[in-house]
């Protein structure tokens, strides 16, 4: 490819916004929370409890109902995502995300509608308003619809 001054500066006017979204308020605060999860030795054994119980729930699942332990794991998960998800630091954590994935999706609707309003865009943290995987397949290409 021949490059142009025209898709020159629009590499800079992207690595442009790109530094902006880096040093945003949104960004900084998702990295502080980020890190405050990370270090916090309750989260992070709430978290490892939860992904254990999880892996059980995953044995359990293979069987259904007819799992031996099904009633109990069942139980076990919902209550150790509880107890996770009530975690202070968890629970920033996951508003801090949400506010980054808010902020990601305005930018990409801004950029696409800035094209053409046919454009389907990220809405709500999902990969496409409408549910699907953006090929037009319907997902039986494999891609995962999210």
């Amino acid at each position: 490819m021949i490059a142009t001054l025209e898709y020159v500066d629009l590499l800079d006017r992207a690595e442009l916004l790109g530094d902006m979204i880096i040093h945003s308020d949104v960004v900084k605060a998702f990295q502080k929370a980020r890190h405050d999860l990370n270090t916090d030795p309750e989260s992070q054994m709430l978290i490892k409890a939860f992904n254990d119980i999880k892996e059980q729930y995953e044995e359990v699942q293979r069987f259904g109902r007819y799992h031996p332990d099904y009633n109990e794991i069942m139980k076990e998960v919902r209550t150790s995502k509880r107890e996770m998800d009530l975690n202070d630091k968890v629970a920033s954590y996951k508003i801090a995300e949400r506010n980054l994935q808010k902020l990601l999706d305005e930018i990409s609707g801004y950029i696409a509608h800035s094209v053409s309003k046919d454009i389907k865009v990220p809405k709500d943290g999902a990969a496409l308003s409408d549910g699907g995987c953006g090929c037009g397949s319907g997902g039986s290409c494999g891609c995962k619809a999210s």
